[in-house]
């Protein structure tokens, strides 16, 4: 298991990245989020008591925020308020329980942004320099000649080899960060631990690029180009450069430069910025005495059918705009259900309409409605199980007998899963128990059992069948809260009674008493016509 959870015995800070404002929020960024927001409440289902740091926020400094807030004839600052704003409203849509929002332009970031420049400046680890280079706007960076290429339709003009995004020569005064002085650091950080970044694919992407490191780095532009940022301390001609102004959020959330709780745990981002939070990140908290992250979990992105997503091409998906279709509450199961890590990820209306109605309203939505069945259970009750029919059922019957095995694994199984952050394969292992709880109701027959007056046998068919929908209604927590609450309640779970360990299957709680389910109607998921 990669996620030591007894770590996290006392307290536990988790990061996403800050969201660029410079455009509206689509399915990766709430994806991420979701990576983060499921680890969050599986911890706390985990280890009730400890005290979690969960932080996101926006990242509003740079260029191109100064250009997007000229399209849209506003000003900067109300511009960047308008996107921040959405990216909060996202978060609450999609029950994102997140502990500190931080926005880059706010005043506590600002002195943050002053305390850890002026920290690096006595390290002896910034130097002024007159810097030439390609400069790419859209990716706030400079590029060496190995990352540009002459565009295909302008020969004249040259192009980024990653994002295919115009670069132009620039020479001007900058502020350098000694990044060769602290490769070698950042290498040794990477060697003592390949857990430190996950999955393993990009563990090795990033020792490849930081082997490639020869050079130090701009961290300032000028004003003069980039008004928009926050001022280099004691030189108000320059800004500080746009990524080191939106790393040091975590650092502000930490209470810089008290730091109470350091440093992070977990820190999720997309693998396209994985080399600012696994090369620039370490090096700067190196140089700045501080220890790098305990671990990086990077994933991968989000294509729409099969196509990489693009403003140009119109197919970036806007998750607001999906309420109608899925529910927030689909939209999460499916992002979580489908999404890898390791591999780009397939977004498919037609693919999340099939999965949620097939899974949610039917394996799990239906199988508690057919327990609640008036015809089956007008009793409205979980039934105690006779422990000798039991005994005798195991050996007559494959499908119960597979059944309590799965159910028996089943806690260890998702918390491995769920542990290394591969929540699709604990949904699976979920499913596959939920599958087979429907099969055995099916061979069982309980409404011909209740027609027979065969009370007994109808008891422990009703018994067990609950019992499954409760454990896995607590395993789907992290990634569904607000339907297995629904669940969960319907079937009279106290909320004291729905932490991890309550998860475990125990065939002897079968035998105890019969209990009294809510009376409350509930539709777990309604079926996407």
């Amino acid at each position: 298991m990669f996620l030591q959870l007894k770590r996290f015995s006392s307290s536990c800070f988790i990061s996403t990245p800050i969201f660029y404002v410079n455009s509206s929020p689509h399915i990766g960024h709430l994806y991420t989020a979701l990576l983060a927001d499921a680890t969050h409440r599986f911890l706390k289902l985990v280890n009730p008591k400890v005290s979690t740091i969960f932080c996101t926020g926006t990242d509003e400094h740079g260029l191109k925020i100064q250009n997007a807030a000229s399209n849209n004839k506003m000003e900067t600052i109300e511009f960047c308020s308008k996107i921040s704003d959405q990216y909060k409203l996202l978060f609450k849509t999609y029950d994102i329980e997140y502990t500190h929002y931080v926005r880059t332009t706010s005043v506590e970031h600002l002195n943050t942004v002053n305390a850890i420049w002026t920290k690096l400046k006595e390290s002896d680890s910034i130097y002024s320099n007159m810097y030439k280079g390609w400069y790419c706007v859209s990716e706030e960076s400079f590029l060496a000649e190995h990352q540009i290429k002459p565009d295909e339709k302008n020969n004249k003009q040259y192009v980024s080899i990653e994002t295919n995004q115009p670069v132009e020569w620039v020479e001007e005064k900058n502020y350098m960060f000694k990044l060769s002085k602290y490769t070698s650091d950042v290498a040794y950080w990477l060697s003592q631990n390949e857990n430190v970044v996950k999955p393993k694919k990009f563990y090795n992407q990033l020792k490849n690029m930081c082997s490639e490191i020869e050079c130090d780095i701009s961290v300032s532009r000028p004003m003069s180009r980039v008004h928009w940022g926050v001022p280099v301390p004691d030189d108000e001609t320059q800004t500080v450069y746009v990524w080191l102004d939106a790393l040091v959020n975590y650092l502000t959330v930490s209470g810089y430069p008290q730091a109470n709780l350091w440093p992070p745990h977990i820190q999720f981002l997309g693998k396209d910025i994985l080399k600012f939070h696994g090369i620039y990140w370490p090096a700067f908290l190196i140089a700045a005495g501080l220890e790098p992250p305990k671990c990086l979990l990077v994933h991968s992105h989000w294509t729409v059918d099969g196509v990489k997503m693009s403003k140009s091409i119109g197919n970036v998906v806007d998750p607001m705009e999906k309420l109608s279709d899925f529910t927030a509450c689909g939209l999460r199961y499916f992002l979580l259900r489908e999404g890898t890590n390791h591999s780009d990820s397939n977004y498919s209306e037609t693919k999340a309409k099939n999965i949620l109605n097939a899974e949610l309203a039917n394996t799990l939505g239906n199988l508690l409605n057919r327990c609640l069945s008036k015809s089956i259970n007008p009793d409205n009750v979980n039934p105690m199980v006779d422990k000798e029919l039991l005994e005798i059922m195991l050996d007559k019957e494959p499908t119960l007998a597979e059944l309590i095995h799965k159910c028996q694994t089943l806690h260890e199984e998702v918390k491995t899963h769920y542990s290394d952050f591969n929540f699709y394969k604990g949904v699976d292992s979920i499913i596959l128990v939920l599958h087979l709880a429907n099969k055995f109701f099916d061979t069982m027959k309980p409404w011909t059992m209740r027609k027979e007056n065969k009370l007994v046998e109808l008891n422990l068919v009703l018994g067990i069948t609950f019992d499954v929908l409760r454990i896995c209604g607590i395993g789907l927590q992290p990634i569904v809260p607000k339907l297995s609450d629904k669940l969960l309640t319907r079937l009279g779970i106290p909320v004291n009674e729905r932490f991890w360990d309550d998860m475990a299957f125990n065939v002897h709680n079968l035998f105890d008493h019969t209990n009294e389910l809510d009376e409350q109607k509930v539709i777990l998921y309604e079926k996407i016509k």
